[in-house]
């Protein structure tokens, strides 16, 4: 047993409160506000937020979230949180001086919150662990931003590590493997789906498409599929600037022309079922695909708190740690 007290940080996007208008708008607010997300002059954003975008959207997004609202609250949270205790009781029994926090970059746990956690329990170290494999200005450095502001303002001085991506970690494309093949049967069709970002931002430098690519290459790889028994494709696309394609709607609408009419669906950027996987991938789009002329679709859930999905988490952490 390590006599270094480490802290593990673990971070995903966020989720609201409560599924209601008020704490939605709050929430939008937060995240849209962020120049990483949206990076629009601030002259030009704020004034189109507050007056149209807000007050349209979050009517609209509460009605989703209704859908999928659990008795524990949001899905990304309890299952965020179930991650947090299945990987405290991996590092327990191995007997490592190890404390795990969860927090959000948007709404709460906040990452201040999460880092005072850490400071009472005394550690002497942090590991960083956004929880989104494939690296992106738009979400990885946004927890990066958020955790240095937290650290300013608490000044605190303890040393840090990063993780800053696991795309390609062999135990990550394995587990996703693993539940592809549980589910997929011979005659469907994968879509492997992400969530996609404005081309602008890959034409600046953000090179997360190709995480993306190098992703569901290895998945495809790993499962023996042919080109044409898989399909990769972007999702969540937001206001009219051109995001990266293609999309994962109109390959949906396209693929029964082409005569695939069994599709299965798998989205492994998500560290955790959400907003995105669970309504717009498993109700939305599944109604697009079927009206069509799709004859069956399925979605395989995010990896969330499975075995092989901890143990992957708990790999990455461990290598930080020798």
């Amino acid at each position: 047993m390590s006599a270094t007290k480490i802290g593990v940080l673990l971070v995903n996007l966020g989720t609201p409160d409560q599924p209601t208008t008020t704490a939605i708008k709050r929430y939008l607010h937060q995240f849209l506000t962020d120049p990483r997300v949206i990076d629009l002059p601030r002259w030009q954003w704020l004034p189109l937020l507050n007056l149209i975008i807000l007050p349209k959207r979050a009517p609209r997004v509460a009605k989703l979230y209704q859908q999928i609202w659990q008795a524990e609250g949001s899905p990304l949270l309890a299952i965020s949180q179930q991650q947090k205790i299945a990987l405290q009781q991996r590092f327990n029994s191995q007997q490592q001086n190890v404390v795990v926090e969860l927090a959000m970059t948007y709404g709460n746990p906040s990452i201040t919150a999460a880092l005072t956690k850490l400071y009472q329990a005394k550690v002497e170290r942090i590991i960083l662990l956004p929880l989104y494999p494939q690296y992106s200005s738009t979400t990885t450095a946004s927890v990066l931003d958020a955790f240095y502001k937290a650290l300013q303002q608490q000044r605190c001085i303890l040393p840090f590590d990063v993780i800053f991506s696991y795309h390609n970690h062999p135990l990550y494309i394995a587990a996703l493997a693993k539940t592809v093949a549980q589910s997929k049967q011979a005659d469907e069709h994968l879509l492997i789906s992400f969530h996609g970002i404005p081309v602008r931002y890959q034409q600046e430098g953000d090179y997360y498409p190709e995480h993306c690519q190098q992703t569901a290459d290895a998945l495809a790889q790993q499962l023996n599929l042919s080109n044409d028994q898989w399909t990769l494709s972007y999702q969540s696309r937001f206001g009219k600037e051109e995001w990266l394609q293609p999309y994962t709607d109109e390959t949906l609408l396209s693929l029964p022309k082409r005569n695939i009419k069994k599709v299965v669906v798998i989205c492994p950027g998500f560290a955790a079922d959400c907003l995105e996987t669970l309504e717009e991938i498993a109700q939305e789009n599944k109604r697009y695909f079927l009206q069509a002329g799709g004859e069956s679709y399925r979605y395989i859930p995010a990896l969330n708190a499975n075995s092989d999905h901890i143990e992957l988490l708990y790999q990455l952490i461990d290598e930080k740690l020798s």
